[in-house]
């Protein structure tokens, strides 16, 4: 009977290659993903509910618990402290010397990662390991041994999803141009606004104002359908 595969945390190098493997003693006997989208509510009078505008996606993050024991080696003179394995994970979530942040990993579990299969028009977004951040770890010691070394533990440990620009327009693989959109004025809103939110770039907010023969951009009506042209190099 073949081995079972085993979780994996590996560092990626600033070369984008995979670093020393930490030892995961025992598989985590469940992980959860979560992802979510970033959406903005524009009220218009009389309608029966608020027109929602898709803004950005957020992040994904992933949570797990991780086993560790080292009360094979004894539980006396002979015992190993189990801080030699968890601390290889707690130092994830510390600045490293040379990159000034937290280093880069990668997650994995056999060849069946979630998210290695995507629907037709969903782009190239698969994946075979979550690549992450560490953004939180929690260390829980349960068992000491008597001259006070802690020989069993858990930690809880939050990932979050790291993505370059590249790596994201790369992935979105959009098979068309962009294209004007509409978006409807909500109270006290700015051109301003309307740009950094469709943009990022507050200051495009010209390219709105040309685009609608608005001569007032601190002017606008709520409620009002605006054409937000596609930004040309």
């Amino acid at each position: 009977m073949a081995n079972p595969l085993k979780a994996r945390f590996q560092r990626i190098t600033s070369t984008g290659g995979l670093g020393k493997e930490l030892e995961v003693r025992f598989n985590p006997t469940e992980f959860t993903l979560s992802k979510s989208i970033q959406t903005a509510e524009v009220d218009i009078p009389g309608l029966d509910s608020p027109i929602i505008q898709f803004v950005r996606g957020q992040a994904e993050t992933l949570s797990l618990d991780l086993f560790f024991d080292t009360t094979e080696f004894g539980m006396d003179d002979n015992a190993v402290s189990v801080t030699t394995l968890t601390d290889n994970f707690y130092a994830l979530i510390k600045i490293d010397g040379e990159t000034h942040a937290p280093p880069v990993c990668l997650f994995s579990w056999g060849d069946d990662f979630p998210g290695r299969r995507t629907p037709v028009g969903t782009g190239s977004q698969t994946r075979q390991g979550f690549k992450c951040i560490v953004e939180s770890v929690k260390q829980r010691f349960t068992l000491f041994s008597p001259q006070g070394a802690p020989l069993r533990a858990t930690l809880t440990v939050s990932l979050k999803e790291y993505k370059t620009l590249a790596e994201q327009i790369a992935e979105l693989n959009k098979r068309s141009d962009d294209r004007t959109q509409a978006h409807v004025v909500a109270a006290n809103e700015t051109l301003s606004q309307i740009a950094a939110n469709v943009y990022d770039d507050p200051s495009q907010w010209r390219a709105i104002a040309d685009q609608n023969q608005i001569s007032d951009p601190l002017n606008l009506t709520p409620g009002t359908v605006l054409q937000i042209p596609a930004l040309t190099n």
